[in-house]
């Protein structure tokens, strides 16, 4: 596969081929991704139970969490390179958590502010996306302009822009 996307449409049309070479069912994934990014969260749960009760067997808990988030960690996040598996886990967990203080944000009334969380989770989401279906490659990066996504870009939206509109039109969740 080609590493070079000129276009929000490329990125599409590499996502299509995946598709149809079955490497990769994205409704399935994404459950899963969701999934992953509640175990990461009842993890901390376990954790902080633990130290407000004093009580060690809720670290047990955690552990066994913790390996059924990295079983299915693994099933979405393959061959990692460097430090792909830890980004991976973080920009999910990271995703999750920006997502739950929106909701609080949104549910208190300060709509605007909600809503930068929530195109902050969304943001890191769709980088969760990027770094594991291979659409960001770090061969030959050179400095362009801040809201190119590379040298071909005429639309500037930015990086993270192109990668939501990408998951917007290609993880649909609802497509049986």
């Amino acid at each position: 596969m080609e590493n070079s996307i000129k276009n929000v449409q490329d990125l599409i049309d590499k996502v299509d081929q995946m598709k149809k070479q079955d490497k990769m069912d994205l409704s399935s994934d994404q459950d899963l991704s969701i999934a992953i990014m509640n175990l990461v969260s009842i993890e901390e749960h376990f954790f902080f139970t633990a130290q407000k009760t004093g009580k060690p067997e809720y670290f047990d808990l955690l552990q066994e969490v913790r390996a059924m988030r990295g079983d299915l960690l693994r099933k979405i996040v393959k061959n990692p390179e460097g430090e792909e598996w830890c980004i991976s886990k973080h920009l999910l967990a990271a995703s999750m958590r920006l997502m739950e203080v929106g909701t609080k944000q949104h549910k208190m009334g300060n709509k605007v502010e909600a809503q930068e969380l929530f195109d902050k989770s969304f943001n890191l989401y769709s980088l969760f996306w990027a770094i594991n279906m291979k659409l960001v490659s770090t061969d030959g990066i050179k400095k362009i302009d801040d809201n190119a996504l590379n040298n071909h870009d005429t639309e500037k939206k930015g990086f993270m822009g192109k990668l939501g509109e990408l998951v917007k039109k290609a993880v649909d969740c609802c497509i049986e």
